[in-house]
């Protein structure tokens, strides 16, 4: 995979403990945005970090990852969940409750955990999984009603 320089820059300055920090990330954020491409998803969210100490800048950085294909942006999320969550718990769940909080999004991320753990068993993309399933089964019969 192509080295890229972006990334790299928000990978050193994902803290944000300084003002030239806090410049430098989203100066690269910038120029990454400038630039999507699918495959530095995973790279992306693996940039996000609870040690942060400007969570409103770091939030550029969801948004960004919110402008992919939801489908792309979920497959990319739940494949680095196990690594994101050492560094980045509360990041994680907030992911995943703005992905709860849309319900094709919800369902899409439903379909591709329940296919992972079908191929490679996992307890927490299983607990995802169900937390998913019950966000949408809570949802649906008001759905009924709306129609």
């Amino acid at each position: 995979m192509k080295e890229n320089i972006g990334i790299n820059f928000l990978e050193k300055n994902k803290l944000m403990r300084s003002p030239d920090e806090v410049t430098a990330f989203e100066n690269a954020l910038a120029s990454v945005a400038d630039r999507p491409h699918n495959e530095d998803l995973p790279d992306l969210h693996l940039i996000l970090d609870d040690r942060c100490e400007q969570p409103e800048v770091m939030f550029g950085l969801i948004h960004f990852l919110e402008s992919f294909d939801v489908s792309a942006q979920i497959q990319a999320f739940v494949t680095v969940i196990p690594q994101l969550m050492l560094v980045a718990s509360e990041w994680t769940r907030i992911l995943h409750d703005r992905i709860l909080n849309d319900d094709d999004a919800c369902r899409l991320y439903r379909d591709i955990l329940h296919s992972l753990n079908s191929e490679e068993p996992s307890f927490v993309r299983q607990l995802l999984e169900e937390s998913a399933s019950y966000n949408l089964s809570k949802r649906e019969p008001k759905l009924e009603l709306a129609r």
